[in-house]
């Protein structure tokens, strides 16, 4: 067990420097592997494919869910692969296991009238409304996930060229534009936080005492802003507004690509292949197709 105990910790540190892994993606795929090993540990079973297959029933017994399952086999098959790269294991036992094929879901969105009248309702009496209003334009403005928004420091925004300079996942970094309105109101509120919290840090998205918005009080404040003004039941969260941004880029008729690219999609290297891409056409393609940009 201690062999198996170093072997993982070993992975997870690959993943982490190499990889560049998130700390909640090598969470779960720490945990996934240790139900793996301590599943075989007790049953007392060898590592082959039919008991593997047996071991993922197991796993459906415990969760009807196809997309944890689907994960849990990747990230032990992952792991036995790192295992026979470094010469630790001969083989893959993984191999010829397929996982399960998944559902294809269609991702819920605000429809751009949804989207309008709601940024549109935003107050901006106090600072925590006109933080929020910020917060809410510039996430639809940029497409951004909830952590790289949480993350942003004020040096990543560059208003002249209406750019922020974004820290994608595994610390890959990319270049968004932004529309007037949001730079307006992003403006106006980074004026006031500094005047607020002066010497407080620069990260540009703050709570009410100046110390960094947790990602989880950006969930809870978009849903009781959202059901506030609209008085909606709809579950309304921060990867919808993302979800928002792309699909109304892409019903303008923006190219999938360059949405891909605004977004920060890991699967870009693969496209990369057959696709040059010049930035001056995801500037114009952004400017041409965003609904909230001015003419």
């Amino acid at each position: 067990m201690d062999k198996e105990i170093r072997h993982l910790n070993n992975y997870i540190g690959y993943l982490r420097e190499i990889k560049k892994f998130s700390a909640n993606t090598l969470k779960a795929y720490a945990i996934d592997i240790r139900q793996f090993c301590v599943y075989f540990s007790e049953q007392r079973l060898p590592v082959s494919k039919n008991n593997i297959r047996d071991f993922i029933a197991h796993l459906y017994l415990k969760s009807k869910n196809k997309a944890t399952v689907a994960r849990k086999i990747y990230a032990v098959k992952s792991y036995y692969g790192y295992l026979v790269k470094t010469g630790i294991q001969t083989h893959n036992p993984f191999d010829g296991i397929g996982t399960p094929k998944l559902d294809k879901k269609i991702p819920q969105i605000l429809t751009e009238s949804e989207m309008q009248q709601f940024l549109d309702a935003l107050p901006a009496e106090t600072f925590l409304q006109l933080r929020n209003k910020a917060l809410f334009e510039f996430m639809y403005a940029t497409g951004l996930r909830i952590s790289e928004l949480t993350g942003l420091q004020a040096d990543d925004v560059h208003f002249a060229e209406r750019l922020v300079r974004v820290m994608g996942k595994g610390k890959k970094e990319r270049i968004v534009p932004f529309h007037e309105q949001a730079a307006a109101v992003m403006t106006q509120y980074i004026a006031q936080r500094r005047a607020e919290f002066s010497g407080q840090g620069d990260r540009v998205f703050v709570n009410y005492r100046g110390g960094p918005l947790s990602q989880r009080s950006v969930e809870r404040i978009l849903k009781q802003v959202y059901q506030d003004l609209t008085h909606s039941s709809k579950h309304v969260h921060p990867h919808l507004l993302r979800h928002s941004f792309a699909t109304h880029l892409l019903q303008r008729g923006a190219n999938l690509r360059i949405i891909q690219e605004l977004l920060g999609h890991a699967n870009l290297a693969t496209t990369e292949k057959y696709t040059t891409l010049n930035f001056s056409d995801l500037l114009n393609t952004y400017k041409k197709f965003h609904p909230r940009k001015q003419p």
